[in-house]
């Protein structure tokens, strides 16, 4: 019998009995969506830690330096000169200096406004342009000048968009605004706080106004993400070979973090997807019960196609092909069940909570998905067909 001809019996022996096959699907059709679901809720997560850390520069490392007491300290002269010898895996470093003291402009007060010295590569280390006026410049820097750079929601709050060349206070201390930068967020998205909610300065004007000898912190940035691991390797030796102590310092990568909450994410995705494979499980065991209950039913006309000369082999594959089929349909309709759902948390979620983590359907979980259901219709079908053609044709013709 030609294989389309044995499909197109499988499927008219599934629409004879409806109702039970939906039922027996149905373990099949709720283990398919669950492993979209939460596949592509990994795949979302994924992403949006991806964009999150991207915010902050996957190509950097921080490096926070305690030096050894009396010893000689990294200068900063030291970190640019780490940087010249290790062009492959580093292309820039920075100092990082925090200020303290509350923003004011006029009488107004910005408690959350983060304001950092730092020098005049920074900018483009992190990605930041300048809309309005300039950047920090490197006569700023040796010149110890109060000058500054804000950015956008600053900008926009305090000044109305017209900030270059005004005056803005950090404590006690007065800086004339050079350059604004242009926003990294939509303007309904500013809030006080935010990454457009900031003031960068001289990093040696910091320096003087913080009675700071040395910078405690600095900022790396890497020729490759994907170099991460040499990149780091390479700034913790010439740190070494500076103070002769590993606990001098501590370089912290982006990029290393990244992937370790991306293993994170991976591992409990794994264990939820193996979790929700056991409704298929289940469905492969249903689909096993009713092609037992439908080869006791059909013993009769296994026997009459047997008298007529059919073999075993097409007899097993009927069978088969009536289990793959259901359980293929199945697999459909828990794919289209699976978009339909992730459809659904993604428009549900952020009217209930804030999050920027969406349901991200991939097509290798749908194949992956579908093809497992095919297969368990296929392992779970064996054993009935194998049963039904193994049967005496004069047994099953006697069958009553």
């Amino acid at each position: 019998m030609p294989v389309t001809e044995t499909f197109s019996l499988a499927i008219k022996n599934i629409w004879s009995n409806k109702l039970r096959t939906i039922l027996t699907m149905l373990g099949i059709i709720i283990g398919v969506t669950a492993v979209i679901v939460i596949v592509g809720l990994g795949t979302g997560m994924t992403n949006s830690v991806r964009e999150s850390f991207a915010s902050m520069g996957i190509n950097s490392m921080t490096v926070s330096v305690w030096g050894r007491g009396t010893s000689r300290n990294a200068t900063v002269d030291d970190f640019y000169r780490i940087v010249e010898e290790n062009p492959v895996w580093l292309e820039a470093a920075s100092p990082e200096i925090y200020m303290n003291g509350t923003v004011k402009v006029a009488t107004e007060s910005y408690n959350y406004t983060n304001v950092k010295g730092v020098n005049e590569e920074y900018l483009g280390m992190k990605s930041c342009r300048v809309a309005q006026g300039r950047g920090i410049q490197y006569m700023d820097i040796q010149e110890n000048k109060n000058v500054c750079v804000i950015g956008a929601y600053l900008a926009r709050i305090a000044f109305n968009g017209n900030a270059v060349g005004e005056t803005i206070k950090v404590g006690a201390n007065k800086f004339r605004i050079v350059g604004v930068l242009a926003p990294k967020v939509e303007q309904e998205d500013m809030q006080e706080g935010s990454e457009d909610d900031c003031v960068y300065v001289p990093y040696s004007t910091a320096m003087r106004l913080s009675a700071m000898s040395i910078p405690n912190s600095y900022v790396v940035t890497m020729t490759d993400e994907n170099y991460a691991t040499q990149a780091k390797a390479a700034l913790e030796e010439g740190l070494y070979a500076i103070y002769n102590d590993e606990n001098a310092y501590y370089v912290y990568s982006m990029s290393e973090q990244l992937e370790v909450m991306n293993e994170t994410i991976s591992m409990v995705i794994i264990v939820l997807t193996l979790i929700a494979s056991i409704s298929l499980l289940v469905g492969g065991i249903g689909i096993m019960n009713i092609m037992l209950v439908s080869v006791t039913e059909r013993t009769r006309e296994i026997g009459i196609r047997k008298a007529l000369g059919a073999r075993e082999g097409a007899i097993l594959l009927q069978f088969v092909m009536e289990a793959a089929t259901t359980s293929a349909l199945g697999g459909v309709l828990g794919i289209v069940m699976g978009y339909i759902l992730a459809a659904a948390i993604n428009k549900i979620m952020p009217l209930i909570m804030e999050v920027d983590s969406y349901v991200t359907p991939t097509i290798g979980s749908v194949v992956v998905a579908f093809g497992i259901s095919v297969g368990i219709g296929v392992f779970f079908g064996y054993l009935p067909a194998r049963r039904a053609a193994r049967l005496n044709p004069i047994d099953a013709l006697r069958y009553d």
